[in-house]
This record gives structure tokens, C-alpha cells and sequence, in this order.
């Protein structure tokens, strides 16, 4: 439960004929507002004419003096209506009749909002310079003025300074200011918001206060944080303290004298009801926000949808593939598609879709995606799943995701994950929790209600949930207990990776290779059927190697598998160990057996020792038995998880889970 700044917090009252007005602010505002309020009955004939005809011709227009602007937030009547700005006027005169100027000017800048919280002229003083009113210059006065207009951009870019030079022409114009004094202006950048700023929420959770902030202003909420802050609100949020302190132990825990560079999130998220539970998007909570606030390519982390196209298709997890590595495919002649070094299924040109899930073998995903069900339909299951069909990043037109040249169908690297493959961390996060949910997908959300200051229900979160993979929930069912089924193969291959306590948990590794060595991204994303969490790692710089603290490349088993499982083993440490549903398998569960035996055995390493250990292959069933290889792994690993035991290949790129097997081949 968080409480939103009641009435008359942040707002300091000014007095008529306040000492602290200065005829600096005075002209500011007056630049801004209106130029006329000294000599005028309330209204401005000439902007008022103008308003009339725009909005006669089907156009908008302000027109409002400042005394009308008073009454309309008095009155909290806000409609763009002549017949509204008729009354206003009607008002303004008599009270300019009945209330003196200095009455009505106190009145109004003790009612405005004037964004980063404040609530008047003076508080807006010390939330953009840290100063006392009568300590602003004329230059702050004219930025603080220009944001009376829409306070709600005062942290954008451009905007504050678009409306800074206008209010600085316009005292220029009304001589208020010299020629002299104009010139030799620039802008006057306010404090950091975070040197001023009293959130509700404070350090790296400050993130979740800004994604709160953002539903109630929503279109389904409707509630501006100047509406909010005015009622003083009490919002009733979706985040668990315990899960919330467990995601920042965890990463407390793992990232424990790692590079400064690294940056990462954790997104935890209710299956059964899109609540999210655990959110933490950066070391700073008023920095960007890496949850939300950036797109990133997923790697193989992607696989899965590849998947849920296959079984959409009637396609089961035991059709097999050949998973042969260089692989050329159309428009990839030259450079061909290659798993990662180390990876290869028991025989190859025999790889069923599990074993290259848990292997991560890229050849029979791209395979896959561009000659049997088609790449377009792996973008649908993936929007199916959760990822939304576009967004916007950081106040930025909204970009279409998962989609190729021209809008066109996305080439065969979505199926691994790479080239124009883009998604949020926590959009991730939301997908798997679909297949938590066993195929039925709800909207994440982070407010349950909001009451006002006397307990009133202002609004109540109503589930939004559909079916995801099918329009027959049924089958739908069936489709992510199959992805299930596979994945949950993942988790437990290493000790990086597995749930504690026996406890049964499914998910995927993915890393973006910047080179043939190093890695640029890095993820681990899984479930349980009570919660679904996602980790991603980078850096702020973006396609720059991954570096751990002892300088060796970040796989997604590594760091982010990680803070992953710390995460997991402390927000389910009391939970029941619930079992995953047994999967109705869809078409060919099982591989085809091969026709002879082969017996091989292989010296392998264990990554978390030096000792050298002997593992003998079960007999495999074979035709091709010069394509043999074993199957078997280091314990506690598999190849998809494992680091690689040569250098990696000098050409093409390659794609997969975690350290050995994090490449994706569709960078050059």
C-alpha cells in the first residue's frame, strides 16, 4: 500500500502581497499566463476572440486569462467547451469586481501544479532550483512559469527549453527584461530531480512508484499525478514485500564486487493473475528503468516461441531435425548458420526439438521457424504469449516489435532470437508466466485499488485475460504444458540454475553475442506454476562485452541464472513445492529410434572444478554412426549450460542459453 502525497504535502501557501513575489516571477508568470492580468476585467478580449473562431473552425485553443485559468481549477472543470469559457468569464469578471488583483494572483499560484510534485509557486521554486521564491532569477522564473502549461513534461528534453525561450521572448517583448539581459542568458537547467524529490518509494524502488504512477495514468485509470497528489490518495499495489526485499538480496548477494558496467532487472509476476510481485529495473531508481525502459535482443531465451509454433501446427516435441553445424538456409548461403561451440545432439542430422531446447542447438530452430511453420507465426506466438505488438521507450513514438523490413514477416533470426528480435525484460517475464498459467495469459498490472482519503473505492483492477494459444482454452492448456514439459528439462541441468530444495521449476538461458568471444546480453527467465521471474543483464553502453569480476564473458547460467535461482530459493523458501501439470503430448512425443547401437565415451570437465571426470554414453541406436557424438555431460551441466572447452569459432555467430551456448549468428 503506498499513499500519495496528501493534500498540502509539497505545496507552501503564498500570502497576498507576499514579500517573496518578486515583479521577477510576477512577470514571468504574467509572460506565460497572461500578459494583460493587471489591466484587464478578468478576460482578455483579444485572446478569447481568438479561442472562439479555432475552436468554431474544428481547431483547439487555450484563450483563458489568468483569472479564468483560477476558476476552472477551482471549480475542476476542465472541459474544452466554449460553453465552459463562457461561464469562466462570466465568473472572472465578478470576481476581478469583488477580489482585488493581488488576492486573485496569490490565489492562483497557491492552486496551480506545476509538475515534480509541486503544488504552487513557492514549492515549485525549491522542486526545480532548490531555492526560496524571492531567490529566483528571472531566467528560473520564466522556466518555472513555462511549465504551467503542461507540467506533466517538465523532465523531457526539449520541451522545458521550447518553453523557457518562449517566456523569455515574451518579458523581452513586454520590456520586462533588458535586450542586455536576454542575450546573455542560457537555459538554466534545474537541480536533479533526485536531489529534490521526496518519493513515497525511495532508492531502486523508486522504479516501482514511476510504473504506478504511469497505470493511474492510464486511459483505463485516468488519474494525473496532479489529481492524485490534490485528493491524496492511498493506491493499494500488487508488490509483495517479502518477494520485493528477496529480488534485491539476490541481487545484492550475486552482484557482490561485479563490475560497475553490468546493469540488470528482476520482474517476478503472479501467473494466475498478472500481478507483478517483485520489481527491480536498475541500482537507480530514478536512472533508467531496465525492465521497461529499453528493448533488448533475447537470444535463445526466444526458443520457446519457436516452439509453441511447432505445437500450434500439430508439431511434437520428439519431430526431429538435423541439428548439424555450419548449416546454410536461403539468404544465409554465406554465412551460414552455426550452433555454439561445444553444442551437438547425440546424432546430429537426428536432433528432436527436446534435446535441441535443453542443448539449445540453433540449426534446428532456424530450421524450424524458416521452412516448417514460418516465421511470422513464431512472432505470433509470441505476442500470443505476452510480448506486445509495439511500444513505446522513454516518451518515444511507438515502434512495432517482433516485425521485418517494411513491416514485413521478421527474417529467420527471430527464431533465436537476434538481429531485429527486440523486446523489454519484463515482457519476457509476462510470457512466461503464460505458460505458468498453462496457456491463459493475464495483463500484468501493478495497482489492485485506489481509495480516496476517507476509504472511498476509487477503482478496483479488473482481471484482462484471454487464451492465449488457442481460442479453445483447452488447447491452449495443452500447448504450454508441452513447452512445460521441455523446459522445465532446463533448470536442473545445473546447480547454477536449479530450484532448491527438489523443487520442480522449468525455464531458459539466452545471451547476444557481440563477437566471437564475448557476449553482450545475457538472461535467464523461468517459472514455477505460482511465479514466473525474469533476469536480464547488459550494459548501459549496450553491445559491449559482458565481464564478469574475473574478467571472464557473462553467460545467462552465469550472473543472471544467478540472482535467478537466489531469487526463487527466497520468494519460495515457505511456499508448497507444487508439481507442473503431467502434459497431454501434442503429435510425435518421443524420437524415432535409430536402427544400430554405438557406445562412446568422452572426458569432460565439471566448470566448477579443475578435476577432469569420465562419463560413459548410454548405447545409442544409430544409421549415421560416423555422426555419433555422446549426449553425456559434465554433472551438474549440460552443454547448453556449460562454458566452452576450445576458443570460439572466428566466423559467423552463433546462439544459445548460457556459457559455451550463448551465440546467436545473426550478427556479422
Amino acid at each position: 500500500m503506498t499513499k500519495i502525497a496528501p493534500q498540502g504535502s509539497n505545496r507552501e501557501l503564498l500570502a497576498v502581497d507576499d514579500p517573496q513575489l518578486t515583479e521577477d516571477v510576477k512577470h514571468a508568470i504574467f509572460a506565460a499566463e497572461d500578459a494583460t492580468f493587471e489591466t484587464n476585467p478578468g478576460f482578455d478580449f483579444k485572446a478569447i476572440g481568438r479561442a472562439v473562431w479555432i475552436q468554431v473552425s474544428g481547431g483547439e485553443s487555450g484563450g483563458s486569462g489568468l483569472t479564468q485559468q483560477y476558476i476552472k481549477k477551482a471549480t475542476e472543470n476542465e472541459a474544452p467547451t466554449l460553453s465552459r469559457k463562457f461561464t469562466e468569464v462570466v465568473k472572472a469578471y465578478k470576481m476581478s469586481n469583488q477580489k482585488g488583483k493581488g488576492e486573485i494572483l496569490a490565489a492562483y499560484l497557491n492552486t496551480i501544479y506545476q509538475g515534480r510534485s509541486a503544488f504552487g509557486i513557492k514549492a515549485a521554486a525549491k522542486m526545480y532550483y532548490n531555492k526560496e521564491l524571492n531567490q529566483l532569477s528571472a531566467s528560473e522564473a520564466a522556466l518555472i512559469a513555462g511549465m504551467i502549461q503542461n507540467p506533466s513534461r517538465s523532465e523531457e528534453a526539449e520541451y522545458p527549453v521550447k518553453r523557457w525561450k518562449f517566456v523569455m521572448g515574451q518579458m523581452l517583448d513586454k520590456k520586462w527584461i533588458s535586450q542586455e539581459y536576454y542575450d546573455t542568458q542560457t537555459y538554466p537547467t534545474p537541480v536533479p530531480l533526485a536531489d529534490v524529490q521526496q518519493n513515497a518509494l525511495e532508492g531502486v524502488r523508486a522504479h516501482i512508484q514511476a510504473q504506478v504512477e504511469a497505470e493511474m495514468a492510464s486511459p483505463e485509470i485516468g488519474m494525473t499525478e496532479e489529481k492524485a497528489l490534490k485528493l491524496g490518495i492511498v493506491v493499494h499495489t500488487t508488490i509483495d514485500p517479502a518477494m520485493q526485499q528477496a529480488s534485491e538480496t539476490a541481487v545484492q548477494d550475486v552482484m557482490a564486487g561485479q563490475p560497475d558496467n553490468l546493469r540488470y532487472s528482476l520482474t517476478a509476476i503472479d501467473p494466475s493473475t498478472g500481478a507483478v510481485r517483485a520489481y527491480w529495473a536498475g541500482t537507480d531508481g530514478l536512472g533508467i528503468d531496465y525492465n521497461r525502459g529499453t528493448l533488448q535482443e533475447p537470444g535463445s531465451s526466444f526458443k520457446p516461441f519457436d516452439l509453441v509454433a511447432a505445437l500450434q501446427e500439430g508439431k511434437g516435441v520428439g519431430e526431429v531435425y538435423d541439428g548439424s553445424s555450419p548449416r546454410k538456409f536461403p539468404g544465409r548461403e554465406n554465412n551460414p548458420v552455426k550452433n555454439a561451440q561445444g553444442v551437438a545432439c547425440a546424432v546430429p542430422k537426428q536432433c528432436s526439438v527436446r534435446e535441441a531446447m535443453v542443448k539449445s542447438v540453433n540449426t534446428v530452430f532456424y530450421d524450424m521457424a524458416v521452412n516448417e511453420v514460418g516465421t511470422q507465426k513464431v512472432a505470433d506466438a509470441a505476442h500470443q504469449a505476452g510480448i506486445p505488438e509495439e511500444v513505446a521507450i522513454a516518451g518515444g513514438d511507438p515502434q512495432k516489435l517482433l516485425v521485418g523490413e517494411n513491416g514485413d514477416a521478421p527474417d529467420g533470426n527471430i527464431s533465436i532470437g537476434g538481429g531485429k528480435t527486440l523486446v523489454r525484460p519484463f515482457d519476457m517475464t509476462s510470457a512466461y508466466a503464460t505458460f505458468a498459467a498453462r496457456g491463459t495469459y493475464h495483463e500484468p498490472y501493478f495497482i489492485t485499488k485506489i481509495e480516496g482519503p476517507d476509504g472511498k473505492l476509487l477503482h478496483q483492477h479488473a482481471d484482462k485475460s484471454r487464451s492465449a494459444f488457442d481460442a479453445d482454452p483447452a488447447k491452449s492448456e495443452q500447448i504450454a504444458d508441452n513447452v512445460t514439459d521441455v523446459l522445465k528439462d532446463i533448470p536442473k541441468a545445473s546447480e547454477r540454475t536449479k530450484c532448491a530444495n527438489g523443487r520442480e521449476c522449468a525455464g531458459k538461458t539466452g545471451t547476444h553475442e557481440l563477437d566471437g568471444v564475448d557476449n553482450s546480453k545475457a538472461w535467464m527467465v523461468g517459472y514455477v506454476p505460482t511465479l514466473a521471474a525474469g533476469v536480464y543483464m547488459g550494459t548501459e553502453a549496450g553491445n559491449v562485452p559482458l565481464r564478469n569480476a574475473e574478467d571472464t564473458p557473462v553467460f545467462g547460467s552465469g550472473l543472471p541464472g544467478q540472482i535467478w535461482k537466489r531469487f526463487m530459493d527466497l520468494a519460495l523458501e515457505n511456499a508448497p513445492k507444487d508439481a507442473f501439470q503431467k502434459a497431454k503430448m501434442i503429435g510425435q512425443s518421443e524420437p524415432p529410434k535409430p536402427s544400430t547401437q554405438t557406445t562412446t565415451t568422452t572426458k569432460t570437465t565439471d566448470p566448477t572444478t579443475t578435476e577432469p571426470t569420465t562419463t560413459t554414453g548410454k548405447p545409442t541406436e544409430t544409421s549415421e554412426t560416423s555422426e555419433t557424438t555422446s549426449s553425456r555431460n559434465p554433472p551438474g551441466c549440460l552443454p547448453a549450460l556449460c562454458p566452452p572447452t576450445g576458443p570460439s569459432s572466428p566466423t559467423g555467430t552463433n546462439a544459445g542459453p548460457g556459457p559455451g551456448n550463448g551465440r546467436n549468428p545473426n550478427d556479422p
